[in-house]
């Protein structure tokens, strides 16, 4: 028997926050098996534009970090 790995890891307790071309991301939920992340997303005067899923391969190294510790 293999080990079971979680479907998601939840991670809006921890703030992390991260800005890709004057927009900002914080990260919400990590889903391992798709290796995607669910983030909110600001634009740069504070609006509010919703949730998005993006691949963990667009992520800054720093958040990368930080989510999956290696």
């Amino acid at each position: 028997m293999g080990k079971k790995q979680k479907k998601s890891v939840e991670l809006s307790d921890q703030k992390i926050n991260f800005m890709i071309q004057k927009i900002s991301y914080k990260a919400i939920r990590y889903y391992p098996t798709a290796m995607s992340l669910d983030v909110m997303v600001t634009d740069e005067d504070g609006t509010k534009l919703g949730m998005q899923n993006i691949p963990f391969a667009h992520i800054p190294k720093e958040i990368k970090k930080i989510i999956k510790p290696n």
